[in-house]
């Protein structure tokens, strides 16, 4: 068996600040650190930063007054941060710039008297951030049936943003059913459009002429794991979302098959290292990488957690 590893893969830039982040709030500030709701999807990131204090909740009721707590890279909505200050907690903020970016753009939207369409999975942690975010009417959809049956006040004030876990081409169809049936909506850039997710499944679609099997290494939570998966399958490979190498089964794997290995942007390349090891052990001789250029984005970290 050959593997082919796709080029990008695994941690995007918002991850790497965010895992940072909360490194260097562990290393700067007595314990406990606490962070509100899984940092990113990904258990070995969250159990890795639990053994080195990391207190992980998921209300702020389980934080006491005035403690630091880290809020996850997906985002909160804005009734989290007003009671976040009246527990005087000290936040440090952790969401993707670009998600933050997408909260902005959607209250642009509502205060210029739009009506907002949120793109994406309802219950999402970053939807239900991005909602709560937005004072008046939000509606979240993904489907195109969703598409038919929305009821709009105004056909000519409405605009729409989009979950950053999701691509371009996952939002196509359902961004040209919205301009058909409300020809003056509003919406972003396609250069708005989260470059990680876009990056992963632009690499599993250039791997998939070339091989028989697919592993995406990341959690069954995480959306854009998910939505590499799917890609897969929707060529016609057989495709398999793995949480680390204990997860693999041989008999996935047919003598001479050629294996594509790629990872959702928050899991860590340890794993994918894991995997690598494990499938040699059935029986691959040789792994190489795909073509392709690194990703270079790099975000900025917090001034209060600049190391002294």
């Amino acid at each position: 068996m050959e593997v082919i590893l796709a080029q990008p893969r695994g941690f995007c830039a918002g991850v790497v600040r965010a895992v940072e982040i909360v490194e260097r709030a562990l290393a700067l500030f007595k314990q406990p650190i606490y962070v509100l709701h899984e940092i990113v999807h990904n258990r070995y990131v969250v159990d890795n930063l639990k053994n080195r204090g990391a207190v992980f909740v998921e209300t702020l009721d389980e934080v006491p007054r005035g403690s630091v707590c880290i809020f996850s890279a997906h985002g909160v909505d804005t009734r989290v941060i007003k009671y976040a200050e009246e527990l005087q907690l000290q936040v440090i903020d952790a969401t993707c710039p670009l998600v933050m970016k997408v909260h902005a753009q959607a209250q642009r939207y509502a205060e210029t008297g739009f009506e907002v369409i949120i793109i994406g999975h309802a219950g999402h942690p970053e939807v239900e951030g991005t909602r709560g975010s937005v004072d008046g009417t939000v509606h979240v959809l993904c489907h195109l049936e969703e598409v038919k049956v929305l009821e709009i006040k105004n056909p000519e004030r409405v605009a729409y943003v989009t979950q950053t876990t999701l691509s371009v081409d996952d939002t196509r169809e359902v961004i040209q059913a919205l301009s058909k049936r409300f020809p003056k909506i509003h919406g972003p850039n396609l250069s708005d459009i989260c470059y990680a997710t876009q990056n992963r499944q632009n690499a599993v679609r250039q791997l998939a002429d070339d091989i028989d099997v697919l592993l995406v290494v990341g959690a069954q939570n995480s959306s854009n794991s998910n939505r590499l998966r799917e890609l897969g399958i929707g060529v016609g490979i057989k495709s398999y979302l793995i949480e680390n190498a204990e997860d693999l089964e041989s008999n996935w794997f047919s003598d001479n098959a050629t294996v594509g290995l790629t990872a959702g942007a928050s899991a860590p390349e340890i794993l994918v290292e894991e995997v690598l090891e494990r499938l040699h052990q059935f029986g691959v001789s040789t792994s190489k990488v795909m073509p392709g250029e690194a990703e270079k984005t790099t975000f900025h970290i917090p001034d209060n957690l600049q190391l002294r």
